[in-house]
C-alpha cells in the first residue's frame, strides 16, 4: 500500500529554468518514529528502504516500487507495487489503470503479515498537470480484489485514491502525497485509510550543488484501520512521522 511517488507520477527536472517531464528512478531511506511515539508499536520496523521507477511512453506509463523493512537483526519483510496506465484520450487526462499489490514477511514478525495480502486493482484515472508540470493531481477509482492468504479470506473491495504534487521556489521544495480510502469488511466502519504527505528539499537546486541529486525531508503517515500493532490489531488511528532521504538517478 505504500506509494512513494505513487501510481501516477510526473517526474520533473529543471532545464534552463523550465520544468520538463523525464523518466524517474530513485532510492529512498526512511527512519520511522512510530516505535518510539506509540507504546503499542514497539515491534514496528524503524528503517525502510525504497527503490522506485516511473517510465512514461506513448501508450501511457509504468510505475513500480519495492519497500524493504528492517529490524536491528536484519530485513523483516518486502512489499511491492506495480501499476500500468493506458491513455484513453488524446490529451492523456483519462487513463485505464491496472495495479498489483503484495509482498512477504518473515515468520518471526507475523504482526505485519496481513498488510501484505495480495491484491489486484482495475479501474480508471483522471490526471492533471499544470503547463510547467510544477503542479500535478490525479484521482483513481478502482475495483480491488483481495486474494486469500496471510490468514485472511479473499474479498472484493473498492478504492479511491488521490495523488498530488507541488514544486516551488525554483524546484527547491517539493510537496507531494497521496490518500487511499478502501473498503475492508473486517475493520471497524468497513473503511481503511492511508495517507502519506511528504516534504522534500532538493539540494541539486542550490548553488554549487549541481549533480548532487539528494533530497532531504520528512513524511507523515496518517492511517486508520491499517497499521497492525504489537497485539496484531489494526483498528486504530495513527499519525507517524519519519525522517527521509532520497537520491534520484
Amino acid at each position: 500500500m505504500r506509494k512513494w511517488l505513487f501510481s501516477i507520477i510526473v517526474a520533473l527536472t529543471m532545464v534552463n529554468g523550465q520544468w520538463s517531464m523525464v523518466n524517474g528512478q530513485n532510492v529512498q531511506l526512511l527512519y520511522d518514529l512510530g516505535h518510539t511515539l506509540y507504546g503499542d508499536l514497539s515491534g514496528r520496523p524503524n528503517i525502510t528502504s525504497t527503490v522506485e521507477m516511473f517510465k512514461p511512453d506513448k501508450w501511457g506509463s509504468t510505475f513500480l516500487f519495492t519497500d524493504i523493512n528492517y529490524y536491528t537483526d536484519g530485513a523483516a519483510g518486502v512489499y511491492w507495487e506495480f501499476s500500468r496506465e493506458f491513455n484513453v484520450t488524446k490529451n492523456k487526462r483519462w487513463a485505464a489503470h491496472i495495479e498489483y499489490n503484495g509482498g512477504a514477511t518473515s515468520i518471526e514478525h507475523t504482526a505485519i503479515a496481513s498488510r501484505f495480502q495480495h491484491a489486484l486493482l482495475l479501474g480508471g484515472a483522471w490526471n492533471w498537470a499544470s503547463a510547467d508540470f510544477s503542479k500535478t493531481f490525479s484521482v483513481q477509482a478502482l475495483y480491488k480484489q483481495y486474494f486469500k492468504g496471510m490468514g485472511r479470506k479473499g474479498f472484493s473491495s473498492a478504492q479511491l485514491t488521490a495523488v498530488w504534487g507541488l514544486n516551488f521556489s525554483n524546484g527547491l521544495v517539493t510537496l507531494s502525497g497521496f490518500c487511499d480510502v478502501w473498503y475492508d469488511p473486517d475493520v471497524k466502519g468497513k473503511l481503511s485509510l492511508l495517507s502519506q504527505p511528504q516534504f522534500w528539499v532538493n539540494l541539486n537546486t542550490l548553488k554549487g550543488m549541481d549533480g548532487v541529486n539528494l533530497s532531504l525531508g520528512a513524511e507523515v503517515e496518517v492511517s486508520n484501520n491499517f497499521i497492525f500493532n504489537d497485539k496484531g490489531e489494526n483498528d486504530k488511528f495513527y499519525v507517524i512521522p519519519s525522517l527521509a532521504a532520497k537520491w534520484t538517478f
